[in-house]
């Protein structure tokens, strides 16, 4: 049985230099952690090793995208990078077209760049969808800046993954602070700020409004939903004063793809199931993050409790049959 890994994150040496010319961590501590242990060695293999590590976990196929906080913290010189980095991402395709598809990097900071480069990813590139990490600056996703991106993934039904960044300064500042360095690291990141963040990030989009004008949209969510999935019984209270032409449940069902991210639980998997439907159902394992030794991805397929053509579905039929439908 294929196994796609939708959400495998990389890295080139210049945006790390980027980041770390900007100083970002000190603003965004999750920057800093791609240099613990081996992560950033992982991260900018896009060859034999990384590819020995997938045989390992039993993963056929990885969807690459560059890892957060991506681009959204540079400034015009983004343009220039989005593209050398999807060129890198490319020539990965050419060298193992069997083993990895990519996820484009965008200069969202510059919004009609990085729809012009959306498009040349989809139609040139033969990209899979872009990947986009929460707020730029203070804006969030939704705000008007960031039509022209949502305009072209639209008209190709080209997939958003919505990836976590770093809470908020002001939430950090609010709820997380007082607790120690690392634990504020923690809660502010990967612990539950990232996905609070993502969560919200979609959330918006929804009241927005940007699913009725773009109907045709899928946009994946990590982690099992990033939150979301948890809170959807009472989050359709909103459904009230939304003023939006369908139910929280109908965009769910629709527009949204929830990915493992690396999360083996079938418990996840089963609410999962329950609330978008098994079709609508991603494997990842977010490496390098969630990398363990030995055949953890292809164990956790076989056994997580679905069975025939949904099974299938999960561990590659459905991505296989949303690129299938972009326009490029």
């Amino acid at each position: 049985m294929k196994i796609i890994a939708t959400e495998e994150h990389m890295v080139t040496r210049d945006v790390a230099y980027a980041w770390h010319a900007l100083g970002l961590e000190a603003s965004d501590p999750g920057v800093a952690y791609h240099r613990v242990g081996d992560i950033e060695k992982r991260l900018l293999d896009l060859s034999d090793g990384r590819i020995a590590r997938m045989d390992e976990a039993g993963v056929d196929v990885q969807v690459l995208s560059l890892t957060t906080p991506a681009l959204h913290d540079l400034g015009p010189e983004s343009v220039d990078m989005a593209r050398r980095v999807n060129d890198v991402l490319a020539e990965a395709l050419q060298r193992h077209p069997d083993r990895f598809e990519a996820m484009a990097t965008l200069p969202v900071a510059q919004p009609e760049a990085a729809a012009r480069e959306l498009e040349r990813c989809i139609v040139k590139l033969g990209f899979s969808g872009a990947m986009l990490c929460g707020r730029v600056g203070e804006r969030n996703l939704d705000h008007p800046d960031f039509a022209p991106i949502f305009e072209v993934a639209g008209r190709c039904h080209a997939p958003l993954l919505l990836h976590p960044r770093v809470a908020p300064g002001a939430v950090r500042s609010a709820w997380f602070t007082g607790l120690g360095d690392r634990v504020e690291m923690a809660l502010a990141g990967y612990a539950i700020g990232w996905h609070l963040d993502a969560g919200f990030q979609f959330l918006r989009l929804v009241l927005s409004g940007l699913f009725d004008r773009h109907p045709d949209l899928p946009v994946i969510l990590g982690h099992w939903g990033e939150l979301v999935l948890y809170y959807v019984d009472r989050l359709a209270s909103v459904d009230r004063v939304s003023g939006l032409d369908q139910s929280l449940d109908a965009y769910l069902r629709r527009n949204v793809y929830l990915g493992t991210s690396g999360m083996f639980s079938s418990e996840h998997l089963r609410r999962a199931v329950g609330i978008v439907g098994p079709d609508r159902l991603l494997f990842s394992t977010d490496y390098p993050y969630q990398y363990r030794p030995g055949a953890t991805a292809r164990t956790f397929i076989e056994t997580c409790g679905l069975e025939g053509r949904e099974l299938e579905n999960y561990a590659s039929g459905n991505w296989l049959r949303m690129s299938a439908a972009i326009l490029r």
